[in-house]
């Protein structure tokens, strides 16, 4: 059976990565929107990457106006400025919010009507080069063919998804991800390692992706509490933001699955950030999905030092789970109730959220045959 694999066309990896920037921006436009949240901007390397292209003659516009994560409202603001100002290729630089604005800014330039018109299909037309720079490590952002996007209208967060998605340049610098405070590194951290485990066990996995996932998962197990405990660990900053390159092209081409199919309605009806509503389901998710991938559970146990090859393929995925648990724990990883949603409101939108859920597609691709009904129960068992 032939896969194919998708990945930016080139990627640019160390420390000092982004002084590289210099090399890559020739041919790409002549001027430059950057899509960037407000304490990279403070934080001087928004600066670094306008010296850079004002040494090129390249003209550059910025867009700040934004906090939390993308909305349709936020993506009409940064196109109105990207025509006003002239500008004819991205640069994004920030968490996955800056990332996916970006996307979605090239997705809207090449293509009439709303955001929302192009969800389930395949987003075509983009002519904007785009170089993304991550400055957290676990998004994977910058090499996948997807953006979410929340709709403030309807309160679903939209899965767009493009070959043409992919950013041209990825520029992954570990030292961007240096002054990420412990939370941030946490919820970051659990999202890559969502997706990795996500992509291994995802119905659409290829030899390809599970050689990356499962590097991806033996590099935060190893390094995640380390980066977590001390965030100047310039050796754990450098496993973590390969391990969230190497999640992000494993599940960009096998696809996630229940984790994250549950956690865009929770994160879009009640703002909770991507990476914590992963977190928060971790345990949850990958206990219903183990049943169906016992095999796969095990590799995973396995590759991460807790499970021997003599153990059954139960007592392997047991262990795994173990170890879920533990470094849940050890990111402190707030229960529902903790982050301050209530029961009732909770409960009021879990039909809802079931229904969007197995609408996304994610859930589908899990081994293990789920409907709305499943999910429901799930989501009861979560806040329990």
């Amino acid at each position: 059976m032939a896969n194919l694999f998708i990945a930016p066309e080139k990627i640019v990896t160390g420390k000092g990565s982004l002084g590289e920037l210099t090399k890559y921006v020739d041919g790409f436009g002549k001027k430059a929107l950057i899509v960037c949240d407000q304490i990279t901007e403070k934080l001087g390397k928004v600066k670094a990457i306008a010296d850079v292209l004002e040494q090129k003659g390249i003209a550059h516009a910025i867009y700040d106006n934004f906090l939390g994560e993308p909305t349709n409202v936020m993506i009409e603001d940064a196109l109105f400025i990207y025509r006003k100002e002239g500008c004819d290729f991205l640069i994004g630089i920030g968490g996955g919010s800056a990332l996916d604005i970006m996307k979605a800014v090239a997705a809207m330039d090449a293509n009439p009507g709303k955001l929302s018109d192009y969800m389930g299909k395949e987003i075509k037309g983009i002519k904007a080069k785009m170089i993304a720079i991550p400055t957290t490590a676990g998004t994977g952002s910058e090499a996948t063919q997807f953006t979410i996007i929340s709709d403030v209208d309807t309160g679903v967060k939209m899965l767009l998804k493009g070959v043409q998605l992919m950013p041209d340049v990825a520029i992954i610098d570990p030292e961007l991800t240096i002054t990420l405070p412990p939370k941030m590194t946490a919820s970051t951290g659990l999202d890559a390692l969502t997706h990795a485990v996500e992509a291994y066990t995802s119905k659409k996995a290829q030899p390809l992706t599970d050689t990356l996932a499962l590097s991806a998962i033996k590099r935060i197990f190893n390094y995640l509490p380390l980066a977590y405990r001390e965030g100047g660990n310039e050796v754990a900053r450098r496993q973590m933001s390969i391990a969230a390159l190497e999640a992000g092209m494993a599940f960009n081409n096998s696809s996630v699955t229940l984790v994250h199919g549950m956690s865009r309605p929770i994160g879009a009806l009640f703002h909770v950030p991507h990476g914590i509503s992963n977190a928060m389901l971790l345990t949850v998710c990958l206990e219903y999905a183990k049943k169906g991938a016992k095999s796969r559970f095990a590799d995973m146990a396995r590759a991460i030092g807790v499970a021997k090859d003599s153990d059954s393929e139960d007592k392997a995925a047991d262990s795994f789970m173990i170890e879920i648990k533990k470094i849940c724990d050890i990111c402190q990883v707030p229960s529902l109730e903790k982050y301050g949603i209530p029961k009732d409101k909770f409960f009021a939108q879990i039909d809802k959220m079931a229904e969007d859920a197995m609408i996304s597609g994610s859930p589908s691709n899990t081994r293990r045959d789920l409907d709305a009904e499943v999910l429901k129960e799930l989501y009861k068992k979560l806040y329990k």
